[in-house]
């Protein structure tokens, strides 16, 4: 992660969404004084989850891409799709 400070542009730009970093203007520039701090920090740690979720889903690919088994613990669900696949009714399916 760099270490460059957190700014409003910072964050506006690790949102990604164009829509989310709207959202996050609006609620920045509407904050009255005493709540412009808060309202940072709630879309700094946004902004953080994001930059992290995007970083390890680029190892997952990566380790993909080398053939390698992906970082992280995985749990097999396969058995449980398989118990709710069986309790659906095919011709009931669209």
């Amino acid at each position: 992660m760099s270490s460059e400070p957190w700014t409003i542009e910072r964050i506006r730009d690790a949102l990604g969404s164009p829509q989310l970093s709207q959202r996050f203007l609006n609620e920045i520039g509407k904050a009255p004084a005493h709540e412009l701090l808060p309202v940072f920090a709630k879309w700094e740690g946004v902004a953080k989850d994001i930059l992290d979720a995007v970083g390890e889903a680029d190892e997952i690919l990566d380790a993909e891409a080398r053939g390698e088994e992906p970082p992280g613990r995985w749990i097999d669900g396969t058995h449980r799709l398989e118990e709710a696949a069986a309790r659906i009714d095919p011709q009931g399916a669209a």
